[in-house]
C-alpha cells in the first residue's frame, strides 16, 4: 500500500505540551490512519445500516482501553475520553451514499452501488484518531465526547437521534469538520454564522379528471397546472421572505402523463427547499403549502402536499469558531486559514445547535489537479488531510476544555 507522507503538508507542529503530543501521535500513526480510511472506503454502508462500521470502530476504541457504547438501534457510537470536569463534543458522520464508486484505486468500494462520496470515511477516521491520540495523554482537563453518528445522509437522520437520546447533555459546545475538495490539503476553512442551509423535502401531487388534449376546456389541464407550480411558486416565495435569507425552492423531478394526446389525471413534483436563516426556515412549510395550493387551485386541480422538514441550517457560534481558529493557527498557521463560503447544502449537525453552541470547519482535501467534487462516484481525497484533521480537532477540544475549566474557576464567560 502506497501511503502519502505528511512531511510536506503545510502546518506548524508543536505548541503546548498536549498539542505537541497530539502532533507527534498523529504523525507517528499516519500510515495506520490511512489504512483505516481505506478500509472504511472499501466497505461503505448506508444510514442506520452501519453495523460493520460500528463494530470496526468499537473494536479499535475498546482495544485502546476506552468504553464506547452504541446508540439505540445498534449503529453509531458515543465514546468519552477523559473523565470528570467540563464536557466537549466532537462529532463525525459514518454513513455512505447510494452511488457507484467510479475510481480505479485499490481501496475502491467493494459494495456495488455504495460509496463514501462525501468524505464521511475521512471524518470518521479523523475522530477515531482524535480519540486514540487524546487517550494516549496522561490526563485531560475534562471529557471529550466523541460521537460517531449514523445516517447523516437521511431525513430525518442520525443527528436528531443523537439529540433525542440526550447524548449532548452536560456538554458546553460541539465541533465537527467536513471535507472540502475546493480547498487545498493543509488548509482549513472557517466561517461565523450560517455555513450550511436548512434542507426540506417537498412533494406535490395534483389531480384532475383527465381528458383529451383537443378539449382542455372540458377538464383540468394538469400539465399546465404543474408547469405553473414549477415556475410561479419559487418566484412568489422569494417575494415573501427577506432576500438575505437565501431561500431556494428547486424542483428535481416532474412526472405526469404518457400519451401526447391525453391530459393525465395525476402529476407529481418533487424538490427541496433550502434556506440559510433559522427564522425563515420555521415559516417555510406554511408558506410553501399556501402558495402551491393557491397556484394549483387557479387551474381547478386537486392538491396534496407532503412536506418533510429535513435539517436546520448549521449556524456557527462566534465563540466556538474563535476556538477553532485558535486551534487552526497552531495547526496550519495563518497562511493555512481561509474564509469558507456559505453552502446551500444540508448538514444534520445543525440539530446539535438546538441544544448547545456548535461550529463546523472545512477540511481541505484537494491535492492537485481538477477538484473531485462531493456526491460523485469519482470523489477522493489527499489523505494527508487526515493528520491535519486529527491535530485540528484534538487541539480544538483541548482549548475548549481549558476555556470551560477557566470559566468555572475564574467566573469568566464561556
Amino acid at each position: 500500500m502506497t501511503v502519502p507522507g505528511e512531511d510536506d503538508v503545510p502546518g506548524r507542529p508543536g505548541g503546548d505540551d498536549a498539542g505537541a503530543a497530539v502532533d507527534a501521535w498523529s504523525r507517528a500513526h499516519h500510515d495506520e490512519l490511512v489504512a483505516v480510511r481505506r478500509h472504511l472506503h472499501a466497505h461503505p454502508e448506508l444510514g442506520f445500516a452501519e453495523l460493520e462500521t460500528t463494530a470496526f470502530l468499537e473494536s479499535r476504541l475498546t482495544a485502546a482501553g476506552l468504553q464506547p457504547r452504541r446508540l439505540k438501534g445498534g449503529t453509531g457510537l458515543v465514546c468519552d475520553v477523559g473523565g470528570g470536569g467540563p464536557v466537549v463534543v466532537l462529532r463525525a458522520d459514518i454513513d455512505a451514499l447510494p452511488l457507484h464508486d467510479l475510481k480505479d484505486v485499490p481501496y475502491a468500494s467493494t459494495r456495488d452501488g455504495l460509496c463514501h462520496a462525501c468524505g464521511h470515511d475521512v471524518h470518521t477516521t479523523v475522530l477515531l484518531g482524535v480519540a486514540l491520540a487524546l487517550a494516549s495523554l496522561d490526563r485531560l482537563p475534562g471529557t471529550v465526547r466523541c460521537v460517531f453518528q449514523p445516517a447523516e445522509e437521511q431525513v430525518p437522520g442520525g443527528g436528531l437521534q443523537v439529540v433525542d437520546e440526550g447524548l449532548l447533555s452536560g456538554a458546553s459546545r460541539a465541533f465537527a469538520l467536513h471535507c472540502d475538495p475546493s480547498v487545498p490539503v493543509g488548509m482549513v476553512g472557517l466561517r461565523t454564522g450560517s455555513i450550511t442551509a436548512a434542507c426540506d423535502r417537498v412533494e406535490v401531487t395534483l389531480t384532475g379528471p383527465g381528458g383529451h388534449t383537443a378539449r382542455p376546456q372540458l377538464t383540468v389541464d394538469l400539465v399546465h397546472a404543474l408547469g405553473r407550480v414549477v415556475t410561479e411558486v419559487p418566484g412568489l416565495l422569494s417575494r415573501l421572505v427577506d432576500p438575505r435569507s437565501s431561500v431556494s425552492l428547486v424542483w428535481g423531478a416532474v412526472s405526469s402523463g404518457v400519451a401526447p394526446n391525453a391530459i393525465p389525471q395525476t402529476g407529481t413534483l418533487r424538490g427541496t427547499l433550502r434556506v440559510l436563516d433559522r427564522a425563515v426556515w420555521s415559516q417555510a412549510e406554511d408558506l410553501v403549502r399556501r402558495l402551491v395550493t393557491e397556484v394549483a387551485q387557479l387551474s381547478g386541480a386537486g392538491v396534496s402536499i407532503e412536506y418533510v422538514r429535513g435539517v436546520p441550517p448549521v449556524v456557527n457560534d462566534p465563540r466556538s469558531v474563535a476556538m477553532l481558529r485558535s486551534a487552526a493557527l497552531e495547526t496550519v498557521g495563518s497562511e493555512g486559514l481561509v474564509q469558507s463560503p456559505q453552502s446551500m447544502g444540508g448538514e444534520d449537525f445543525g440539530w446539535f445547535a438546538e441544544v448547545l453552541p456548535i461550529a463546523l470547519a472545512r477540511l481541505g482535501t484537494h491535492g492537485g489537479g481538477e477538484p473531485l467534487d462531493l456526491h460523485r462516484g469519482t470523489f477522493d481525497v489527499d489523505e494527508r488531510a487526515i493528520g491535519v484533521g486529527v491535530r485540528l480537532m484534538a487541539r480544538t477540544a483541548l482549548q475548549a476544555l481549558a476555556a470551560d475549566a477557566a470559566a468555572v474557576l475564574g467566573n469568566v464567560p464561556r
